[in-house]
């Protein structure tokens, strides 16, 4: 699978490491709400089809990235920097 780094280019997944779903939503840290902290951390959906996912260009600029991709198919259909609001 290759990733277009939107710094470095087209690399190959080798040069990526996965950080997770991009859809979960973390609570707020103030929160003492052990069910809605449970469930950020532990449950996750294993959907079927287009997903957005947070990854690391970790063997390259380090760059944390949102991919949208099919999990069916490995397409990625697009790829940008990470913004504060992606990285809950």
């Amino acid at each position: 699978m290759i990733i277009n780094c939107p710094h470095c280019g087209p690399r190959d997944l080798a040069e990526f490491t996965y950080r997770g779903d991009a859809s979960v939503q973390r609570p707020d840290p103030a929160s003492g709400d052990q069910a809605a902290w449970n469930a950020y951390v532990y449950d996750r959906a294993n959907p079927a089809g287009v997903h957005r996912e947070i990854w690391q260009h970790s063997g390259g600029c380090r760059a944390h990235l949102v991919v949208t991709r099919n999990t069916l198919t490995h397409e990625i259909l697009s790829v940008k920097l990470a913004g504060k609001e992606d990285m809950r």
